[in-house]
């Protein structure tokens, strides 16, 4: 009955002239203001919350705006991805591919299992291709799809990822991620703003979900809510390769 449950976030002597450190600073404090706006959006009652003062930092001396640029992405990527996790959780419990698995024939893992178990079970080489895959994507987007776009922490927009258009052109044809169909080509500023505050707290609540699902099946009663459908599991799921490999054996 699992079905029914269901990041933020140049050097030259002219930088020290007046007139430009005033532009600088305004440029720091606009990407904290920025910061600020988002967060009364996404929850008008907490509003604007830092109590580490991460805006204020300055991550491997790039600078304070480099560094919102970067949480910024680093909360949109894995919100994305804990979305992906929450759902996959809920449809691995329940259902599974009908098709093999392997070329061998080997069938997906039973949905009798729990998905962590279930991760367990896949082949080492069908792991090495997914992470492969993730590495290629995470490629991709950390070099601006090939230089569409500026990197995240130099002024480019957070969690935009860019097209395939490049690749597809020279090498293979390839839907891009988002919107693959241009069907959101013409959607106004408004929606766009409106879609990113939904994009972030939905992110931000499916990280609370797919960990209180992880705790709850490797600590039993340690999330009372899901203690009656938790399934038990000793593995340790901060380790993808637990049994398979490790760089330590």
């Amino acid at each position: 009955m699992k079905l029914a449950i269901a990041a933020l976030l140049a050097g030259s002597a002219a930088a020290f002239a007046p007139a430009q450190q005033a532009a600088s600073t305004s440029a720091l404090n606009a990407g904290k203001d920025d910061l600020v706006a988002i967060a009364e959006k996404a929850n008008p009652i907490v509003k604007f919350y830092d109590p580490l003062n991460l805006a204020d930092a300055d991550f491997w001396g790039q600078g304070n705006e480099a560094t919102i640029g970067f949480l910024r992405q680093s909360e949109i990527k894995h919100g994305r991805i804990a979305m992906f996790a929450f759902v996959g959780y809920i449809v691995q419990s329940n259902v599974v591919f009908p098709w093999s698995q392997t070329l061998a024939g080997a069938p997906h893992p039973s949905p009798d299992l729990s998905p962590e178990a279930q991760w367990d079970a896949v082949p080492l080489g069908a792991k090495w291709q997914i992470f492969a895959v993730i590495s290629m994507l995470e490629l991709w987007d950390e070099c601006g799809g090939g230089g569409q776009r500026a990197h995240y922490m130099r002024g480019g927009q957070p969690g935009k990822y860019p097209s395939f258009a490049p690749f597809r052109d020279a090498v293979h044809p390839v839907l891009d991620l988002y919107d693959p169909f241009g069907f959101n080509k013409n959607m106004s500023e408004e929606t766009k703003e409106r879609r990113l505050v939904a994009e972030l707290n939905n992110g931000r609540a499916a990280m609370i979900g797919i960990f209180g699902f992880l705790c709850a099946d490797t600590v039993p009663g340690s999330v009372p809510a899901l203690s009656g459908i938790a399934t038990p599991y000793s593995g340790d799921p901060m380790v993808p390769f637990e049994g398979q490999f490790s760089y330590f054996s």
